[in-house]
């Protein structure tokens, strides 16, 4: 199964894609996604939209998963935020995707075992489970943190654990 990953952001928006086969996983892709700050807010998204529905035609996953927003001491953030993560679940679900959100906190505890874990962290055990994978920045290490917190989850549930 193919599971795409997603972390969203208004800005940068990180995405990736795993290969689980049982509980082996393995790397396929990743990347930011990037809108213009320049560009008025609707633009942003639209561009946002069309850039997910192009990943998903080029990879043809079978699966997505999503971060859930955390809330930022500024408002207007965590509003932006979650306009780009509402573009990222809709375009998944438009593509006929099944889409888990996950909490940052257990993300990085499907990930790293505590869900305190610091982003350097992840980023090591990301780079640990996908041997040999390059990755495009800190984004795109959390969409990959994603998918593969994704890929536990749904191996969990095959075994009726959880």
């Amino acid at each position: 199964m193919i599971i795409l990953g997603l972390d969203p952001g208004l800005g940068t928006t990180g995405w990736g894609l795993i290969r689980a086969e049982g509980n082996r996983l393995s790397h396929l892709a990743n990347g930011r996604l990037k809108t213009d700050p320049q560009a008025p807010l609707p633009r942003r998204l639209a561009h946002l939209d069309a850039m997910v529905a192009a990943l998903v035609a080029d990879h043809a996953p079978q699966a997505a998963a999503c971060e859930e927003v955390f809330v930022n001491a500024n408002a207007q953030s965590t509003l932006k935020l979650g306009q780009a993560r509402g573009v990222l679940l809709c375009a998944a679900a438009r593509a006929g995707l099944d889409v888990g959100e996950y909490a940052p906190s257990i993300v990085k505890k499907a990930v790293v075992g505590t869900g305190a874990a610091e982003k350097a962290q992840v980023h090591a055990m990301v780079a640990r489970l996908l041997p040999g994978v390059k990755i495009d920045g800190a984004d795109a290490a959390d969409a990959l943190a994603v998918a593969i917190c994704h890929a536990h989850h749904m191996a969990s549930a095959r075994r009726g654990i959880g």
